[in-house]
């Protein structure tokens, strides 16, 4: 069992699903749905999800809005890019780290997170290794200023390796593993069979 801890976890869900045809999130995935996924796996291990919605953003705030560690954050410049959603979940952050992890990433276990955990500092954690990061991502929260002062077409990869950075150096594969295409979809459905 995984204990869980006092840390955020900023889900970034507010894109247009252009490569997959169709709205990926709400896609079915065993008893739900490709994001109610990602984020029982991230609650199995942080103590808050920080969902940044955007396209069809009031139907996210409406299916979480009675989960109390679920906080919907709606990213009006979600056509932006994804950055600019990270920096609308960054604002709500409250913890001395935190994760982002991908909406569209459900195969990310509670324990992947507690790895990444285990190797936190002063520093960004990625889970994989310097040739492919990978996800979820550990940052340290003094890295909040500077997400939130840079403009909204900013590379977050450009404040990230301004600091620090140490990799897990996990073999999972499943911290590469996102459902973009309609063939990602169906290799995640035939996993759960």
């Amino acid at each position: 069992m995984v204990q869980y801890q006092q840390v955020d976890c900023v889900i970034p869900a507010a894109g247009l699903s252009s490569r997959m045809g169709r709205w990926k999130m709400m896609l079915p995935y065993r008893h739900h749905t490709v994001l109610d996924e990602s984020i029982e796996n991230a609650l199995g291990f942080c103590s808050r999800v920080i969902l940044v919605a955007g396209h069809r953003g009031d139907e996210l705030a409406s299916r979480y809005q009675d989960k109390s560690n679920i906080e919907v954050v709606v990213n009006t410049h979600y056509e932006q890019g994804m950055f600019s959603s990270i920096q609308q979940g960054a604002k709500q952050v409250k913890t001395e780290h935190f994760f982002i992890c991908h909406g569209d990433m459900p195969c990310i276990s509670p324990d992947i997170y507690r790895r990444v955990w285990d190797k936190r500092g002063s520093y960004t954690v990625f889970p994989g290794t310097a040739e492919r990061p990978g996800h979820p991502v550990l940052l340290p929260a003094t890295l909040k200023a500077q997400i939130l002062s840079a403009p909204f077409n900013g590379k977050m990869k450009h404040i990230i390796y301004s600091g620090g950075v140490k990799y897990a150096e996990l073999t999972d594969t499943d911290i590469y593993f996102d459902v973009d295409t309609p063939a990602a979809y169906d290799k995640l459905c035939q996993r759960s069979q």
